[in-house]
Parts: C-alpha cells; structure tokens; sequence
C-alpha cells in the first residue's frame, strides 16, 4: 500500500474518533447535571462526571502540568505515526498507533477548551455551551468528560480475608469517556499482538513493510 493511502486511513480513523468523541463529551455537557445517571442496561450506565487528572481519574501533577504534558505527548506520537508510515509499516499497525492519538487528543480538547467554552457543571444545573458571562476556567485548565460506567459486577469479600474482608469490590468502577476507550484498545492490541512490530518500529533499518 502506498504512502498516501496509509495517511489516509490514519487520518480518517483519527478524525471519526475525534468527532465521535466530541459529540458525545459536547451532548453529555449540555444536556445532563453533574453526577446525573441513567440506566442503559444493569451493567451499562450513563453517569457523568468530570476528572481533573489523568485516564481513570489519576491525579498527578497540576492541571496546567498535566495538560502540558498530553499536548507534548501527542506531539510524540504524531512524529512517531508519521515516522511509521514513511518506513512502510503495516496499515494495522499504523491504525491502532492513531486510535492512541486520537484518544489522547480528544482528552487534550477537553483541557485546553472546555474551561473557556462551557459554563460550570453542577448537581442541579446543566452547563451552556459558550455562556455570555464566560466559561468556568482558563485556557489549559478544563475538565474532561467522562460518562461511560460498566459495574459489570459486585460482591462484599469474606470476612476472614486478611485487610479485605467486609469491603465491598466492584468490576468494572472506572467511569471512562470514548477517548479513553479508543487509548486502551489501541494500547492493548499492541501489547498483545504487535510487540515485534513495536520493537522494529524503533530499530534504524526498516523491516515492517506490508
């Protein structure tokens, strides 16, 4: 496959990630009160909330250094893309590399926008997009949206389990959004079925050729 068919498929998979995650993250926001909830199925549930920090709500850092930080990873990863297609390696490989980009840089449009576009979220009020009075934050300081809950299932640990016993545990309880999504398929899939290809993708002589 030539060059330009490879950037095109990365793009176009780029792109739809990008918009699909958009629409719902911008439909959630606007239509929905901090912390609301519904029932799609007994283990699929609509709930939003929002997460300062990183994937799965991980705190490290500021806001302004974690933003930085997705903005220069993403930058990495588009070099690394282009540096992929240019050597002439799979199109698999290549689509589940920009399903990683997509999804870290549709979290990067809810940091750097969504403070100054949206006004504040609450439990009783839902938020306006481009409020007359201004957003609820600054450049870089947005909160990203997540809404995706699966409880797949639950159940209190023996007692007699050491430090465990009588808490409650629960699959899955990480509210996640659909840029979260497109990351971990894309980062699994590698892990588990491209670890050569990753290899050779950093080795100076190119050996990935479709």
């Amino acid at each position: 496959m030539n060059l330009s068919k490879k950037w095109f498929w990365a793009i176009t998979v780029i792109v739809l990630i990008l918009a699909i995650d958009q629409i719902i993250k911008i439909l959630i926001k606007t239509n929905l009160c901090l912390a609301a909830e519904f029932h799609v199925t007994n283990w699929f549930y609509i709930r939003f909330v929002e997460n300062s920090g990183m994937a799965m709500g991980i705190q490290v850092g500021g806001k302004l250094f974690l933003s930085l930080f997705r903005i220069i990873a993403t930058f990495a990863i588009a070099y690394y893309i282009h540096r992929l297609i240019k050597r002439g390696f799979k199109l698999s490989y290549i689509l589940f590399v920009s399903m990683i980009f997509a999804g870290a840089v549709g979290n990067i449009v809810d940091s750097i926008f969504y403070g100054v576009i949206f006004s504040e979220s609450t439990p009783t009020q839902v938020a306006a997009l481009f409020p007359p009075d201004g957003g609820y934050g600054t450049w870089l300081h947005g909160k990203v949206v997540d809404m995706f809950y699966f409880p797949l299932f639950s159940f209190t640990w023996p007692s007699w389990i050491p430090f465990l016993g009588g808490s409650e545990f629960e699959f899955f309880k990480y509210i996640f959004n659909f840029a979260d999504a497109s990351i971990s398929v894309g980062a699994i899939v590698l892990l588990l079925f491209y670890k050569k290809t990753f290899s050779l993708s950093f080795e100076s002589k190119q050996d990935g050729e479709d």
